[in-house]
């Protein structure tokens, strides 16, 4: 089966590409070679070293960027890269989940952006073309977004979307985007005082002062026993201090095809999901944040996993820190129906006392009108929606222990791998209930869906 080549030209990446990988390359030997290698060399032999590799960094940079390009054809984005195993990928827009527009430090200092697709079951993030101009990353952001949706519309109604011959007509360019509408922004205020009120920052002092008296205490430490003591230290205070800068600024906003999410300090991320592509929403009450009556939201989208911080992963933070009726606002925009101050739940039966004696007072679950939900979390509270048409699957499983008892769980799957619901300790016919209901539930949203 061979690719279609028609369509429009093929387009490559900016000229600036290979220099700005060409410096990440060098920041690698760099770190690669270390103080100790640098010693061992010397410095005009180590200064030749890193020389050499630099430039055939940006050799093989620059060779990369003569051979890569991409184009779309019909409803695919087609990628081709390598020069000795060369390689062409066809992303079908119509599994489409997000899009991101990065800007990393070095690529805001030269005008320049990347574009990262998120796709349903992408084990990595799909077609990073790095790197383009930003309002090129931004038009070919929306003209991808316009085309997925266009896709879903023909998966929907097939018969109005293809010609006479059974082709699908070349989708068009969209139309000037419309201007987005805020529907909140954090302040910077509360991004670090909510960060002050983390275990890490309130641990920063005592790992600080341990590691000195450690040194104090043992003069004949090793530099890689002081190093390491240090490292460790260092590592916990940076923690909330990254999650400031990743999260400065961070604006949540409505557009016309889906959510928009902007945040970042040094690096940018510019993120939009189309609507109907979040697979689940968790609310979390920190211990710490109560007394103050905050809370955070993360989304789960279908697509490649982010970091593994808990905090970046497929979809990532929708509110890094907010007041409940901030978020009972945002909520409802991105799970329409959904309420969070009318959020049905009930408790597991009294049984589930000798599964879960501190939990179970914690541990509920209930059928909303739109979405399933979940509560749970002893010390940090946490609330899943799933909405039923993201619904993927449904199990009931039971422990040892729970057939004892006569208690099982519920789990209802989604695309996404971040966020998991299960309705634990349920009286088993109650789950076997919940687990029909969510069924059927599932069916009759997904036929909505496509019916509109």
């Amino acid at each position: 089966m061979s690719l279609d080549w028609t369509g429009e030209p093929r387009r490559r990446l900016h000229p600036l590409t290979p220099l700005l990988k060409g410096v990440r390359g060098f920041a690698v030997v760099v770190a690669a070679i270390s103080l100790q290698g640098f010693a061992q060399l010397g410095l005009s032999s180590g200064a030749v070293v890193v020389l050499l590799a630099v430039l055939g960094a940006l050799a093989l940079s620059w060779v990369s960027w003569l051979v890569t390009g991409y184009h779309v054809v019909n409803q695919e984005l087609r990628v081709y890269e390598g020069l000795v195993w060369r390689r062409s990928r066809a992303i079908a827009l119509a599994r489409l989940q997000s899009v991101e527009v990065v800007r990393p430090l070095l690529a805001r200092l030269t005008g320049l952006a990347e574009l990262r697709l998120e796709v349903v079951g992408g084990a990595k993030t799909e077609a990073p073309l790095a790197f383009l101009t930003v309002a090129e990353a931004h038009i070919l952001r929306d003209r991808l977004l316009a085309i997925s949706e266009q896709a879903h519309a023909a998966v929907a109604t097939p018969e109005t979307t293809a010609g006479p011959d059974g082709a699908v007509p070349q989708a068009a360019r969209p139309e000037p985007p419309a201007p987005e509408q805020r529907l909140h922004q954090v302040a910077p205020r509360d991004l670090l005082l909510a960060q002050l009120l983390t275990p890490q920052a309130l641990l920063t002092p005592f790992t600080l002062t341990a590691s000195m008296l450690m040194f104090a205490l043992n003069p004949n430490m090793s530099l890689i026993g002081i190093l390491g003591a240090v490292g460790a230290a260092v590592g916990i205070a940076l923690q909330p201090i990254r999650r400031v800068i990743a999260d400065y600024g961070f604006t949540v906003a409505t557009v016309p095809n889906g959510l928009r999410l902007r945040h970042g300090l040094l690096e940018t991320r510019s993120q939009t999901v189309p609507a109907g592509r979040v697979q689940a929403l968790a609310v979390t009450w920190p211990l710490l944040w109560r007394p103050q009556r905050w809370l955070r939201c993360r989304i789960d989208v279908a697509g490649a996993a982010g970091g593994g911080d808990g905090e970046q992963v497929r979809g990532g933070a929708l509110l890094p820190v907010a007041e409940p009726e901030t978020a009972r606002q945002v909520v409802a925009r991105v799970l329409p129906g959904v309420d969070l101050a009318v959020v049905p739940l009930t408790r597991v039966p009294p049984q589930a006392r000798y599964r879960a004696p501190l939990r179970r007072r914690v541990l509920a679950a209930g059928l909303g009108e739109h979405a399933f939900a979940v509560r749970h979390g002893l010390i940090t509270h946490h609330l899943i929606l799933v909405p039923y048409a993201r619904i993927q699957s449904i199990r009931v499983s039971q422990g040892p222990w729970q057939r004892a008892l006569g208690l099982a769980t519920v789990y209802a799957d989604t695309a996404g791998t971040g966020i998991v619901a299960a309705a634990e300790h349920r009286d088993l016919a109650e789950a076997r209930w919940l687990a029909a209901e969510l069924t059927a539930r599932a069916r009759q949203a997904r036929l909505a869906d496509r019916s509109r």
